[in-house]
């Protein structure tokens, strides 16, 4: 290259560097807010309220907030039918006596025609009040024993202790006096160990040999299945229960339509007429009608 160009381009380079540069900041492309839009943004902000973790808890719209309500209602409707209190009450007596006299006037008219109306624990008077709709009508002791009598009867078996609990006032007392006079017998479910209450009839029970008792409980059978019991039974030439038990009707054996194609056959008139017909073919016709 030619020196004088390279002496040029290192005295720019030099001038270039010696020159001090400025950079210019970014300016917003918002324009700044006058003194009415600071002023309205300030009341705008301060006139929305804060929202508050216990004002949400108890809002009249959440369903967490009505449903809580709901469950406190039933639970005293429980608690006093199980005290013996068993006159109806108003929904403003319901709302006073589990102190929630707070509650707004759509969680009202909810309790009122709909949710305390299709809830299965609480049954509505015909004047419009509500009590505690238990699982069985009883009254006293005698109710009780009463009732298990017919279950025993009707062979239905026992009745849970839980519905009992739940339908009987002063239950635990009526309870203890019945089972001091040998009148029931509690045995517990081995599936959900929930104690089942029945009826102990007496007249049913039957003296039993001693002898007899010890061999019955000295005979093992909990680590056999029904099977097992079956087949041992049978060795020694005793036939199994399963034999003597009520039979399942058989259903009858529905026939199956043959899928053969059947032959349809063409009818046959005028069998006794066959030397007195004549046929007319096409050449007979033409020759009558040229005569």
């Amino acid at each position: 290259m030619d020196p004088a160009l390279l002496k040029e381009r290192e005295l720019f380079k030099k001038r270039a560097l010696t020159t001090p540069t400025v950079e210019r900041k970014k300016t917003d492309s918002r324009p700044e807010p006058t003194r009415d839009d600071s002023k309205r943004f300030k009341s705008s902000s301060s006139s929305t309220p804060k929202l508050d973790i216990n004002t949400y808890k108890t809002a009249t719209g959440s369903s967490q907030y009505r449903f809580g309500v709901l469950a406190k209602i039933v639970k005293h409707m429980r608690k006093r039918h199980q005290e013996g209190e068993t006159y109806p009450l108003t929904l403003e007596e319901i709302l006073d006596e589990t102190n929630q006299l707070d509650v707004g006037n759509k969680v009202k008219q909810w309790l009122q025609t709909e949710a305390l109306v299709d809830n299965p624990k609480i049954e509505v008077t015909p004047d419009g009040k509500f009590l505690f709709k238990a699982p069985y009508k009883l009254k006293d002791r005698k109710s009780l024993l009463k009732l298990l009598k017919q279950q025993d009867l009707k062979g239905l078996g026992g009745v849970l202790l839980d519905d009992v609990q739940e339908s009987l006032p002063h239950c635990e007392k009526a309870l203890k006096i019945l089972q001091n006079q040998n009148e029931i017998i509690f045995i517990t479910r081995p599936i959900d160990k929930k104690k089942v209450l029945f009826y102990n009839d007496r007249t049913a029970t039957l003296p039993i040999d001693e002898e007899f008792q010890k061999l019955w409980r000295s005979v093992a059978v909990d680590a056999m299945d029904d099977a097992k019991i079956d087949e041992y039974l049978e060795k020694q030439g005793i036939r199994s229960m399963q034999d003597h038990g009520p039979k399942k009707p058989i259903a009858p054996k529905r026939h199956k339509t043959s899928q053969r194609k059947k032959t349809f056959k063409k009818p046959r008139d005028n069998e006794h007429l066959a030397d007195v017909l004549e046929t007319y073919s096409d050449n007979t016709l033409t020759q009558k009608n040229s005569v």
